[in-house]
């Protein structure tokens, strides 16, 4: 009995001619609120609203699958905030992406936890049109981070339903910033020393939480969800300060491409292994 059901694992697992990974693909816009502060440009605290986009892309990795995970994120955000006397305006705009690789554990009762590591950048601007001579302070970033993701797989009702809080925390790496009295038209004209820093969490600390459900209505899924955005930094006696919190709401899916010639893989014969 044993033989013959070891047999019939064997001759199940043969069958199994390919494996495929499907991508789990989102786009999500964000609403809130923005607290900025930069003392380059003015000692006052701004605060005003937040928006921002964002997209990002999941996969099972290549080389081991079932325990591997690459993450691809990539946003812009703009904030308009304004003083405590709402008398001038401060604004600040930003790109960002990075990529990453996490392991991941499979829990019970639906759990699942990953860490790992991602390598990303920032690059954005304050502006300050009260301050004629300099109304900007440009900020850009490249660090190495460390994130991590949990899970829970559960129903309301009939409805599946996936939750997850994904944490995001740079550990290492280099960031932009002048001196405190040093103009931009300085820089210009060739005085480019000491501009590059050293970027750790005593220098410039970014902690990025983002907690999503994601609605299994269909095919197609509805994520809503909460973010919160912290970062500050502190150099040459210049502070940042750029806090957001943001509901979320957006849409994902996994999707895998399907050969022209070789038609949808069977279900029979493929293993299909889901980013979560």
């Amino acid at each position: 009995m044993l033989s013959a059901t070891l047999l019939a694992a064997h001759a199940e697992e043969s069958d199994v001619t390919e494996t495929v990974r499907p991508v789990n693909s989102s786009w999500t816009v964000e609403a809130g609120s923005s607290h900025i502060g930069d003392t380059y440009l003015s000692p006052l605290k701004y605060t005003g609203w937040h928006t921002a986009l964002h997209y990002e892309r999941l996969q099972a990795m290549k080389f081991s699958p079932e325990a591997w995970r690459q993450q691809l994120k990539i946003g812009a955000q703009y904030n308009h905030a304004q003083n405590p006397a709402r008398n001038a305006s401060m604004q600040y705009a930003s790109i960002g992406a990075s990529w990453g690789m996490l392991h991941l554990w499979r829990l019970p009762y639906n759990i699942t936890l990953a860490a790992g590591g991602s390598a990303g950048g920032n690059f954005g601007a304050v502006y300050n049109r009260r301050n004629g001579n300099n109304p900007v302070s440009a900020k850009a970033d490249i660090t190495a981070n460390l994130t991590g993701w949990a899970t829970w797989s559960t129903r309301i009702g009939r409805m599946p339903v996936l939750l997850r809080w994904q944490t995001t925390m740079p550990l290492i790496g280099a960031f932009f910033s002048p001196d405190y009295d040093e103009l931009y038209y300085e820089i210009y004209l060739g005085n480019r020393h000491g501009l590059v820093h050293c970027a750790w969490p005593g220098s410039m600390f970014r902690w990025d939480n983002l907690v999503t459900a994601d609605l299994d209505f269909a095919t197609t899924r509805l994520r809503v969800g909460f973010r919160s955005d912290i970062f500050s930094s502190e150099i040459n006696h210049i502070t940042t300060r750029i806090f957001s919190y943001a509901f979320v709401l957006g849409v994902t899916g996994d999707w895998f491409s399907v050969s022209a010639r070789r038609g949808v893989p069977s279900e029979a014969t493929t293993k299909f292994i889901y980013a979560y």
